[in-house]
């Protein structure tokens, strides 16, 4: 590997070895300052992707611009996580070097998905991050909910990570390479055996976007979960999902298949995720299900990938994770206060908590595609894609779902707002100053690309040259 090479892969060797050097920190060392040495590894990673511009290759790796500002976004997610983690593990008992080592871990396999040129690099990075987060939802010993999410969560990633390699196993036999480039050159009519094992990908790929019919898993983890991993787990892992989604997709141009099925994932998630997270009443079901829905808007933006999809995708993903970032943000400080889940649970706590209160508000108004916050300029985004590319009855679908969501979205926002009932005066917790930030962060990004989303279009523009 060339020293051009290398430079390019130093966020990723400052995340893999720093997940080693706080696993050895830990053990020396314990309770000594680990939140904040992950915190400075996680940063570097991100400075050195965005302000250092090294570009390379390496055995299944290409660092390009696209890869490295994505990576960076990832990154920025990571840290706000670990910020709204450090205080909720201390306040749970959650210690130990394991948290911020296996974090680090994840974001070394987000990268990795980033950069990959071929379906094994692709594999192994999806695996990676998907192996930290069976750890990081089950981080809160003695949870009883946490250990089944963990149970569930596992079973159903093994079977996933069983179908993608059979699916890249059947690709191999057919074509003899692994590589995206070569099998995205080759035009004519795909052979069965082909065609067979891109399904079986793609179903993986379903999986880890909670795309249905593969989303069953969804609702259990994020309840089960501690807030701070199912921040992470439905923001950064979807993220990372769609880019290996994107950089799948052209295996399978010369196929006419690929956009009926898009389409059917799109139709099916945004029907059910929404209609499913009506009847919900606990938050945690609630945003994971609408989170179903939320990625079929991102499948829909793909089946019209030609007319700008993409791109409108990628802007899509970046205002959820922000919303997401700021809805489990906030879910993590006020169910501190109450212990409840159901929505119920939380009226009157907007007033008791005013920083939370206003980031949860926030976040289900951009989720909902209310302007001014940014979810409305996302849907905006995919929906004139969507037309532009002739899928009119998949957009009207998709704006009659979005409508439907707007209510159980609402509810959330009134009950914080309500009066509190009898027996819940007591007083708020003072936030810690990691909180804070973590919950100032996303808001600011879902008002600053809600008022002004250009700047952000044309970045994504220019990297998907």
């Amino acid at each position: 590997m060339t020293s051009l090479g290398l430079m390019a892969l130093m966020p990723l060797i400052i995340l893999a070895g720093g997940s080693v050097l706080v696993l050895l920190a830990g053990a020396f060392k314990p309770g000594g300052y680990l939140y904040e040495l992950t915190t400075t590894l996680i940063v570097s990673a991100l400075l050195w992707s965005v302000i250092l511009p090294a570009e390379g290759v390496a055995p299944g790796l290409a660092i390009t611009p696209f890869s490295r500002y994505f990576s960076a976004f990832l990154y920025g997610t990571g840290i706000v996580a670990l910020l709204l983690a450090a205080g909720y593990n201390r306040r749970r008992g959650i210690v130990g070097e394991e948290y911020p080592a296996t974090l680090l871990f994840a974001m070394t396999g987000m990268g990795i998905a980033c950069a990959a040129t071929d379906l094994l690099i692709l594999f192994l990075g999806l695996e990676s991050f998907t192996f930290a987060f069976y750890i990081l939802v089950t981080i809160e010993r003695g949870s009883s909910r946490g250990g089944e999410a963990g149970l569930k969560y596992l079973l159903n990633g093994t079977l996933s990570a069983a179908i993608m390699s059979m699916g890249i196993a059947l690709v191999y036999c057919d074509r003899g390479t692994i590589k995206l480039a070569e099998l995205a050159s080759r035009t004519g009519t795909p052979e069965p055996l082909f065609l067979a094992g891109c399904c079986l990908i793609l179903l993986g790929l379903a999986f880890k976007l909670s795309l249905v019919p593969a989303h069953l898993w969804t609702p259990d983890v994020y309840q089960g979960s501690p807030a701070p991993v199912t921040a992470l787990l439905s923001t950064a892992s979807k993220a990372a999902s769609l880019v290996a989604l994107l950089l799948f997709l052209p295996l399978l141009n010369s196929w006419r298949g690929t956009h009926d099925i898009i389409w059917m994932l799109a139709l099916l998630s945004m029907l059910v995720g929404n209609l499913a997270a009506l009847a919900q009443g606990s938050i945690k079901r609630m945003l994971a299900w609408s989170s179903i829905a939320q990625m079929g808007y991102v499948a829909l933006a793909l089946v019209a990938a030609p007319a700008g999809g993409s791109q409108a995708a990628l802007f899509y993903i970046v205002t959820y994770a922000a919303a997401g970032l700021a809805a489990f943000g906030a879910v993590s400080v006020l169910s501190d206060i109450s212990e409840l889940d159901t929505i119920e649970g939380y009226q009157g706590l907007g007033y008791r908590n005013p920083l939370a209160g206003a980031a949860l508000a926030l976040a289900m108004f951009s989720l909902a595609g209310i302007p001014p916050a940014a979810g409305f300029m996302g849907k905006f985004a995919v929906f004139s894609a969507a037309l532009r590319g002739g899928e009119t009855a998949l957009a009207i679908i998709g704006i009659l779902t979005a409508l439907v969501a707007v209510f159980f979205y609402l509810r959330v926002v009134v009950a914080l707002y309500m009066k509190s009932p009898a027996g819940q005066s007591e007083p708020a917790r003072r936030l810690a100053l990691s909180e804070s930030v973590a919950l100032i962060i996303p808001a600011v990004v879902i008002l600053a690309f809600g008022v002004y989303p250009q700047p952000l279009l044309d970045l994504l523009s220019q990297v998907m040259k």
